[in-house]
């Protein structure tokens, strides 16, 4: 079985088993997505999803977070964790969309719009995140990549461009509940489990 073959097998047991996979942030704006995204770094998307709701109440906008005081933002987002530095990029981010885009979040920025691409204007994106990274070298999709960039690239050959965003949620998914990092991976139970490689470190 090549690398295309067994992606193409993963994607499709792993459709059976996460048949409603999907972006498990809230949002009803595309700014507001990338807000999230930021904050969901090393956080759960439930805690974000908590947190979110009173830095949106108090700032409403693009135009009122990019107004903000940054400790005011930190404030807020502390409980997500990493809050000086998630707050200084967010305030950043917010400033850049008020001041140079209108308030409106471009389907054109790809550098900075590359994590929720996939969610909020459906192209083609692979987020290659923990879950992702793990997932794929222990499947054996790619071997011995832990760098980002380089197992996006990797799998860019060997995944459909339509297929990557649904993808990346359901490894996410099944990183969580099945393949997991912290404990023992359940991989009796898992839809996988004849054709994964098992590069397992224990």
């Amino acid at each position: 079985m090549t690398k295309k073959q067994l992606a193409l097998e993963v994607i499709e047991r792993l459709k059976k088993e996460y048949p409603d996979a999907g972006c498990t942030l809230d949002y009803d704006d595309a700014w507001k997505l990338l807000v999230s995204v930021r904050l969901a770094a090393q956080c759960t998307d439930a805690r974000v999803n908590v947190v979110v709701q009173d830095l949106f109440a108090k700032y409403p906008s693009v135009a009122a977070l990019a107004e903000a005081d940054v400790s005011d933002i930190e404030r807020i987002v502390h409980p997500c964790g990493l809050g000086k530095s998630k707050s200084r990029d967010i305030s950043a981010c917010m400033k850049m969309l008020h001041t140079q885009y209108n308030d409106k979040v471009p389907d054109t920025m790809e550098e900075l719009l590359k994590l929720i691409m996939g969610d909020v204007f459906g192209k083609p994106a692979i987020v290659t995140d923990t879950h992702c990274i793990r997932l794929c070298n222990r499947i054996g999709l790619v071997k011995d990549m832990k760098e980002p960039k380089k197992v996006e690239m990797a799998l860019w050959k060997i995944i459909p461009p339509e297929e990557g965003s649904d993808m990346c949620h359901r490894l996410v998914i099944h990183g969580r509940e099945v393949c997991t990092a912290r404990t023992k991976p359940y991989c009796d139970k898992c839809c996988l489990n004849d054709i994964c490689k098992k590069n397992i470190v224990t």
